[in-house]
């Protein structure tokens, strides 16, 4: 993707989370140690459903791809995050914050769709289960993940696309620790309209879309719960939805209150806090959540283990 800068301002600064000096090192080390664990932990995940056959699973497929973008998505907002603490003037050029904002948005995007088709996975394989293997085959689950790639591309690429056609000729000072779409549109001198009106009408998609297969998916899952007749049905069906419930409500519970927009003083902080949580925290809980309770990867740890002790 050609990035072309027709406004006269060829860089931007970061403001960062804080401007206040002795939280600046607490901070960098706090957010250090959550790329760590993110990048440890999403790593950790992606090798043991590798290496072990009894993970090769549709829902572990999934799993795997989510704690892919969770990875790469890490590597996204932390570096320049990280700057912001350790840096009196914290630049990002013009074409890297359309890069920045561009893999933003793909990743984002993505997620949602990969936990859209994790719900649906769990609806076959609960209110389905003698057709799962033949409805959840090898290439229907790659044509899922391959749609919301692609779905996820698209959508970046318009939010992208529509933000280079903006001139900057003003302000440079982005309030924010990425290059966002809101807090960018703030700074243009030309007019945003469109820009506002196909963001929001490709965030409402997204969101209405994946939010409704995941609903009607749990709204299936338990009418099929409540008809069980095995309390030892019962509990299997929810231990199995109990992580995925669990990623899906803090991912559009943080993203929701993310771009909640108040009128109240400390509606930009609150904003931030969100934003961080969203960001930073998310994607390092998925792969405790999906690991912790999970007899399955705790059995593929183990024998990971023996295998490297061995």
């Amino acid at each position: 993707m050609a990035v072309k800068n027709d406004s006269s301002v060829a860089e931007f600064f970061l403001t960062g989370l804080t401007n206040r000096p002795e939280l600046q090192l607490p901070l960098f080390f706090l957010f250090l140690v959550n790329c760590t664990v993110t990048v440890v932990g999403n790593m950790s995940l992606i090798v043991l459903i590798f290496l072990n056959l009894h993970l090769h699973t549709p829902m572990y497929f999934f799993l795997f791809n989510l704690s892919f973008i969770d990875f790469c998505y890490s590597f996204v907002c932390t570096p320049k995050t990280l700057l912001c603490f350790v840096s009196e003037r914290n630049i990002i050029s013009f074409a890297g914050c359309m890069t920045q904002l561009f893999f933003f948005c793909f990743f984002v995007n993505s997620e949602c769709y990969v936990l859209t088709a994790m719900a649906y996975d769990r609806y076959v394989a609960i209110c389905q289960p003698l057709l799962y293997r033949v409805v959840m085959s090898p290439r229907v689950c790659s044509l899922l993940m391959l749609g919301s790639y692609l779905m996820g591309f698209a959508g970046a690429m318009v939010h992208t696309g529509c933000m280079m056609r903006l001139n900057f000729c003003d302000s440079n000072i982005i309030k924010h620790y990425m290059c966002d779409i809101f807090p960018l549109l703030q700074l243009s001198c030309s007019s945003t309209h469109v820009n506002e009106l196909v963001s929001s009408v490709v965030v409402v998609t997204v969101v209405s879309v994946s939010s409704l297969i995941i609903l009607v998916s749990y709204a299936l899952i338990l009418y099929n719960i409540l008809h069980m007749s095995s309390a030892k049905g019962w509990s299997k069906a929810m231990s199995t939805c109990g992580s995925h419930i669990v990623t899906v409500g803090l991912f559009y519970g943080f993203g929701l209150l993310t771009h909640v927009k108040t009128s109240s003083p400390g509606s930009v902080t609150q904003e931030k806090f969100f934003s961080v949580f969203c960001n930073f925290g998310v994607p390092m809980l998925n792969p405790l959540i999906y690991s912790l309770r999970n007899k399955d990867v705790k059995l593929a740890l183990k024998r990971t283990l023996k295998r490297i002790t061995n």
